[in-house]
């Protein structure tokens, strides 16, 4: 188990990018992405969210939110908000490292947190936000056995694609559809931590995974500026 955390732990350090992106002008939120150790592989946590929410009610999502004016830094963001929603105390987290940021349907700049969770928490969820928590084979988001890709209008307005997992989990007899900005985020987790192809089409160059991330981050956030603008 320590040997893999390490061997976890230097490849997202090389994919680290700190607070690069933290003097963005856009609205700030952060999520966390649970890795635990179980029977020897990665898998993540992941939430549903409460029906009676507004905003997405019932879809699949990372522990997370807005921040707020007390928080220090993204991390801090995605510590709170884990705590309240599951009960995850930010001491019982490991944080590794921020991973290049997304930008959801609110025009919030979203900045991925992971960390190392053990494998024997178990979650307490708040009711008023949080329906179901579950856990993930972190390998399922390259080598899926239920996946596809759906057109979306991107935050800049432009015509994208999104993947689109359906989960089955033999344990609980329930199935789980993960898509939108969290898939977004799994996948690149997986492709940063295993180095391996996916057995489905992703917009990156493999081979320059870092610099392409950026550069459709970029692409995204220049796109989202222009529209802006010309809505002024």
């Amino acid at each position: 188990r320590e040997r893999l955390k390490e061997t976890v732990r230097l490849r997202l350090r090389e994919f680290d990018v700190g607070d690069r992106f933290s003097h963005l002008p856009l609205r700030k939120a952060s999520v966390l992405l649970p890795l635990m150790i179980r029977a020897g592989k990665l898998h993540l946590l992941l939430t549903v969210r409460s029906m009676q929410l507004r905003r997405s009610p019932g879809e699949v999502c990372f522990p997370g939110g807005k921040s707020e004016a007390a928080d220090k830094d993204e991390i801090d963001t995605a510590l709170r908000e884990a705590q309240e929603e599951v009960g995850l105390e930010p001491e019982k987290v490991e944080v590794i490292c921020r991973l290049m940021p997304g930008i959801d349907k609110m025009n919030h700049l979203v900045t991925p947190v992971v960390g190392f969770i053990e494998h024997t928490f178990q979650a307490t969820p708040n009711p008023d936000e949080v329906s179901d928590v579950f856990v993930v084979p972190l390998e399922y988001f390259i080598r899926p056995l239920n996946h596809k890709t759906l057109p979306y209008k991107s935050p800049s307005g432009s015509l994208s694609w999104m993947h689109c997992f359906m989960y089955e989990d033999q344990e609980r007899k329930r199935s789980y559809r993960i898509w939108g900005l969290t898939a977004h985020f799994a996948v690149f987790l997986a492709l940063v931590i295993f180095g391996k192809r996916p057995t489905f089409e992703v917009d990156y160059d493999l081979d320059n995974l870092i610099s392409s991330a950026e550069k459709n981050f970029m692409n995204l956030y220049a796109s989202l500026s222009e529209r802006k603008k010309s809505n002024l």
